[in-house]
């Protein structure tokens, strides 16, 4: 806690009050179920006419928390270190007008603060300013500010990345506008994503969930009025659409968040509650395949009321009910359809009606395990589980080996590197990001498990993968063959038989082949045995050879031939034309690289002839021209 230099003044501004407990129902005026009152500010110790988003900072220096309420005409700053006594420390105002829209998120200790305000652009504030605020509640002013849009509903902050996304601004159609916030003091402009039109809301991470396929890319999932967009915004300069999907009953897609392991997306539409007139509807969609989500199932809650904003820790999912206030839900049987409210915190006790007042978001990842809720008509309010587990789990690890299989590929799953993790509750989940492995990879990889609890507290611990190839290549050489001299010369000098892909290597891993002769050599009449060694990174070797035989005698003519042959199209599917300007065809016959007969005609006396090769498997073969010519076709 921060020394006030004028005790009495902080003591009128502080919540004096004590901790209001959740008993029979009701902690003081709020109806509730097992969440206990901690402290509360009004509107009016705020000066302001209306509340709405709501985020939070905890200082990396001492530990201290600090919620972050958005009004009507500015940004709020709340000590809540001492949660049953915090104080009201001052207020940003709006950069422009009073709106009823806010929204806040931090990233490196600045909070970015957006409005639908005319021409707010996005203010950043310095949070460690608030460590020795004088004789609060200050107004203060902003550190620096952003004009690359003008009014935003909401912004979106990717913090492994520092980047930040105004979506349902005019620029991109409403899509995600992207800004680099790297230097909180200087954000720059980075593009957009115009194609998915108007986003309402959006979450973005880096990607850690089952479709391997996007492993480590950042990707956004926007809730864009009636339907999910997924977006790969890795490359800013070229976002790529992944997929969208809707559901039944649309009235408005507004707001979802992941579940920890990123397999399952749970969406609030905010109007189908008043077009349908149904209790609370919450739909969850099933996101194993990125490319290819799928509606999982819906839960429906005991009230009528709107749902607002929600998000997940460990597995519980908090949302902000409008006038059920906070439900809280556990979500940890997702997989088999099965979610169940566990507790509330009903900040609008006058009734559950599905009206646009009552809470309007919710924070609850202060490690203390105190939530925020912001309440349109209320104000702040700090509430917390009257059950808790604050005590983190213990994760124990253990180094691993695995190998790449045929496609160079090795992946390894958390439950390989998990040696008995374990928590005070009994139960614990594993997630391990970076787990897949190419032989780029071969040799020791540290890799980070994350474990965390029920309640998500977490703990990580680090273990050493180690990427080994088993698989060794395979060499392939043609069947023996005869050639003759080079035009115009006494000898046939060797060609590259692998670069000429007469000679072939298949590997899971990159590979070079050594060839013996080696390129260039100058070989007279005889037989030569051509060999070949390949060894690829980690050791492993195959080998091939031929016999080729130089016949000095088939110089001249064959020289003769060859130059004015021509073999088109080459790759062909269908039919590949031989043509002939200098010799007479008179023979073709076509082998596969094994010199297996695929296809044999002779007695011709032409200069164009057409094979048809519709039928041949799609690979390389040669053919044999006259009897004195060799020429490599490929089938695609």
């Amino acid at each position: 806690m921060k020394n006030f230099l004028l005790p009495i003044l902080a003591l009128s501004l502080t919540y004096v009050s004590a901790q209001t407990p959740c008993t029979g129902g009701m902690a003081g005026p709020y109806p509730c179920s097992g969440y206990t009152l901690q402290s509360e500010f009004s509107l009016n110790d705020m000066n302001a006419g209306a509340g709405n988003d709501s985020w939070g900072w905890t200082d990396p220096a001492n530990g201290d928390e600090y919620a972050i309420v958005g009004l009507n005409n500015g940004t709020a700053f709340i000590d809540i270190s001492d949660p049953v006594n915090p104080v009201y420390l001052g207020k940003l105002p709006t950069h422009t007008s009073n709106s009823s829209w806010r929204d806040i998120k931090v990233y490196n200790n600045y909070a970015f603060v957006v409005s639908e305000a005319n021409n707010h652009g996005m203010q950043v504030f310095d949070l460690t300013r608030l460590r020795n605020v004088v004789a609060p509640p200050v107004t203060f002013t902003e550190d620096a500010h952003y004009n690359g849009f003008g009014s935003a509903h909401n912004i979106v902050i990717n913090e492994d990345t520092g980047y930040a996304y105004g979506v349902g601004t005019s620029s991109f159609n409403g899509g995600p506008h992207f800004v680099n916030i790297q230097n909180p003091l200087n954000p720059t402009a980075a593009g957009g994503y115009s194609l998915g039109s108007y986003s309402h809301d959006a979450q973005v991470v880096t990607y850690c969930g089952p479709d391997s396929d996007y492993s480590g890319r950042e990707i956004l999932i926007g809730s864009n009025e009636t339907n999910i967009v997924i977006v790969d915004i890795t490359d800013k300069a070229n976002p790529v659409g992944i997929s969208n999907i809707s559901y039944t009953n649309v009235g408005y897609t507004h707001q979802g968040w992941f579940t920890e392991d990123q397999r399952y997306f749970i969406l609030g539409d905010e109007i189908d509650e008043q077009n349908v007139g149904f209790n609370t509807r919450t739909i969850i969609f099933d996101f194993n395949d990125l490319d290819s989500p799928q509606f999982h199932f819906e839960y429906t809650g005991p009230t009528p009321a709107i749902d607002h904003n929600g998000y997940v820790k460990g597995t519980k999912y908090y949302m902000a009910n409008y006038r059920a206030g906070l439900r809280v839900i556990d979500v940890s049987d997702i997989a088999n359809q099965n979610i169940v409210e566990e507790g509330f915190f009903d900040s609008y006790p006058n009734n559950n009606n599905a009206n646009f007042s009552g809470a309007w978001n919710v924070y609850p990842y202060f490690e203390s395990g105190n939530i925020v809720i912001s309440d349109i008509n209320r104000g702040f309010l700090l509430v917390k589980a009257a059950t808790n587990d604050l005590i983190p789990p213990t994760a124990v690890c253990q180094d691993v080996t695995v190998s790449l299989d045929a496609n160079g590929i090795a992946t390894v799953a958390a439950s390989q590197v998990n040696n008995g993790s374990a928590d005070n509750s009994g139960t614990v989940y594993t997630l391990l990001c970076n787990n897949t492995f190419d032989c780029s990879d071969l040799g020791e990889n540290t890799v980070e498990l994350e474990v965390y609890d029920d309640f998500g507290n977490r703990d990580y611990c680090s273990a050493t993968v180690t990427v080994i190839d088993n698989i060794a290549p395979v060499l392939t050489c043609p069947a023996d063959f005869t050639v003759g001299y080079n035009g115009g010369n006494q000898f046939y000098t060797v060609p590259s038989y692998g670069t000429t892909g007469v000679v072939t290597v298949v590997d899971n891993c990159a590979t070079t082949i050594t060839q013996d002769p080696i390129e260039g050599t100058e070989l007279t009449t005889g037989t030569y045995t051509i060999s070949f060694d390949v060894t690829d990174a980690s050791g492993n070797t195959d080998s091939c050879s031929f016999e080729l035989t130089i016949d000095g005698t088939l110089g001249s003519a064959d020289f003769e031939l060859e130059s004015g042959l021509s073999i088109f199209p080459n790759p062909a599917s269908e039919v590949i034309t031989i043509a002939s300007k200098n010799i007479a065809l008179t023979s073709l016959e076509v082998v596969d690289i094994l010199g297996k007969r695929i296809y044999s005609v002779s007695n011709l006396n032409s200069a164009t002839t057409a094979i048809d090769i519709s039928a041949l498997s799609k690979g390389m073969y040669f053919v044999i021209i006259n009897n004195t010519v060799t020429k490599k076709i490929i089938k695609k």
